[in-house]
């Protein structure tokens, strides 16, 4: 029976704390709690919904996973990966059809923690991650050319390719003003870690190190953006209060009607939300697990996220997974305990309650900025070069989940990705699977354990007598090359065939089943099948599959020196 495997971090880290360790959470959690704010809008915002609620599920996300969660230093909330996710099925299901997405997102999330599937999930394809990382970036990047430029433009398609046409067409009615603010805002946080190491910074003002780019261009265009208001009566860059009612008020808690046609209609984007979570959250755990030597615990975490996505909508927020970039900022300011995530959500809460309604002045074209930053980050190009260097098979999964993200969506992407590295992965197996035959002698040099002791002459194959030797394992993708072994060997018969299954680690039933034709064949021929160097796992699942009834238990032997001698045997009998 499975045990559950759920020890939060906050638990083992509360034991042996002191004031020293809360003073430096305490300093890094305000830190991240800022760096987590214009990102929280511009999610929030880019994912179709009211800035506050990006906000919110920071706030409870993010408490949450610090709370609950398998690592010490995992900072939880809004992140770019779910932008076209939730904005898709707002599109389609509204808001209450992404509550109720994400809060069936977290109940799997809650399962694959439960059924320990922190570890598998691991597992999935490098190319594909970041296949669909890049893609994800390339679409955000794609949804912020409006904003950033301040097109008018009556509808934005949904389609990738209609969109850049539209974009296009509506080129004239660009703003210079918003496009100045929009692009400014991306040079000026680009440049902000350069302008830190001016000698200013490095004396009293010090602590403007510490403010992360993208507040500063959102403070900066803010102002500039007032100013031009007022004294140049420049009124045409529209802001965050131009698009939405801003509100300071906390929701209260809320659960949407659940019907069964609308959970049914909801299971796809919902598992979708739940992988896409699971990959990004683990990733920025393993990730944080580098830099500060420890272990976080997988279905700890996954456990943690699943009850993180069942809180937030509940209280109007969106889904929500470890944020990476907000973890490193974490580390780099000196957290090292769930406390400071915990101060991270009250910072960003104490905003929320009492600056909020100071956001309505944040020009559109500067979060816009802000995210075509986030999708540079995300693109992962340094990463795409790489794996173009990588076999053939690791480029086809890279460039076809990346298409299917930028032209479908997530999740026909990341199962026919799947699908694709599946298939590739059978077919490299099966290559690395060898069946030869030996007709002369065995030489000793290229023996191992299977190799009788002490007998280190050339083993000389009896007349009448062939060897035939697997090398790797022996399952569905390999299981027709005896088949061909059979068809190059023309209508050659020997009296006894050897087959060699030393380097055999595992068989499936495809493998058995060929093996039985085999035999069963070589029976019809007069052909006597010897087996030889059968490791005790392969003999078992023979011997469950009855093998041993049909080529006989006296011809499986433990290696080549019995294997020959009992061949010999054979021979004369015949």
């Amino acid at each position: 029976m499975t045990t559950l495997e759920f020890k939060p971090q906050l638990i083992a880290t509360l034991k042996n704390y002191n004031r020293q360790k809360f003073m430096t959470d305490l300093m890094a959690g305000i830190i991240v709690g800022i760096v987590a704010l214009p990102l929280a809008i511009a999610f929030g915002i880019a994912s179709g919904v009211t800035p506050e609620k990006g906000i919110i599920t920071a706030i409870v996300a993010g408490f949450i996973v610090s709370v609950l969660g398998g690592s010490k230093v995992q900072i939880g909330g809004p992140t770019g990966a779910f932008i076209i996710i939730i904005y898709g099925i707002i599109q389609q299901y509204g808001m209450e059809g992404l509550t109720i997405a994400t809060l069936l997102a977290g109940v799997f999330l809650i399962m694959f923690g439960i059924l320990h599937l922190g570890t598998i999930i691991k597992y999935i394809p490098y190319p594909i991650i970041v296949g669909f990382t890049s893609g994800i970036a390339l679409t955000i990047f794609t949804t912020q050319i409006k904003d950033l430029l301040g097109l008018v433009m009556e509808e934005v398609p949904s389609d990738f390719i209609e969109k850049w046409g539209a974009y296009f067409r509506a080129l004239p009615t660009i703003d210079w003003w918003s496009a100045a603010v929009g692009v400014g805002s991306v040079i000026l946080i680009a440049a902000w870690p350069r302008m830190t190491k001016f000698p200013v910074f490095n004396t009293k003002f010090s602590v403007f190190r510490k403010l992360p780019g993208s507040l500063i261009a959102i403070i900066v265009m803010t102002v500039a953006a007032l100013l031009l208001k007022q004294y140049a009566g420049v009124t045409s860059i529209e802001t965050i209060g131009d698009r939405f009612s801003i509100s300071s008020e906390l929701p209260g808690a809320e659960v949407p009607a659940l019907s069964w046609e609308t959970m049914k209609a909801l299971v796809q984007p919902a598992i979708t939300i739940a992988i896409l979570g699971a990959i990004e959250s683990l990733l920025s755990a393993t990730v944080a697990d580098g830099v500060i030597g420890a272990r976080h615990s997988s279905n700890t975490e996954l456990i943690a996220q699943g009850v993180a996505n069942l809180a937030s909508p509940i209280f109007g927020g969106i889904p929500a997974t470890g944020a990476i970039a907000r973890t490193m900022t974490n580390i780099n300011n000196g957290g090292r305990t769930p406390i400071a995530g915990i101060v991270h959500a009250g910072v960003l809460l104490l905003i929320f309650l009492f600056l909020m309604p100071l956001a309505q002045y944040i020009p559109m074209a500067c979060l816009a900025g802000v995210l075509v930053v986030v999708s540079y980050g995300m693109s992962g190009w340094r990463s795409v070069l790489g794996i173009m260097k990588n076999p053939k098979s690791d480029i086809i999964v890279l460039w076809v989940t990346f298409l299917l993200t930028v032209i479908f969506d997530l999740t026909i992407a990341i199962e026919v990705g799947l699908i694709c590295a599946c298939l590739l992965f059978m077919r490299r197996m099966a290559e690395t699977t060898e069946v030869k035959v030996i007709s002369d002698e065995i030489d000793p040099s290229e023996e191992d354990s299977d190799f009788q002791l002490g007998n280190l002459e050339h083993l000389t194959i009896p007349e009448g007598v062939e060897v035939y030797e697997i090398n790797g394992p022996y399952f569905f993708g390999a299981g027709n090359k005896f088949e061909e072994i059979m068809g190059a060997l023309g209508h050659h018969r020997p009296k006894v065939r050897i087959i060699r299954m030393r380097k055999v680690p595992f068989v499936d039933s495809t493998g058995i089943h060929n093996l039985t034709n085999l035999c069963l064949m070589s029976q019809k021929e007069g052909i006597q099948v010897v087996l030889s160097g059968v490791s005790p796992q392969v003999q078992q699942t023979l011997h469950r599959a009855k093998f041993d009834e049909l080529v006989g238990s006296d011809n499986i032997c433990s290696h080549i020196n019995l294997a020959l001698d009992r061949a010999k045997e054979l021979v004369n009998e015949k």
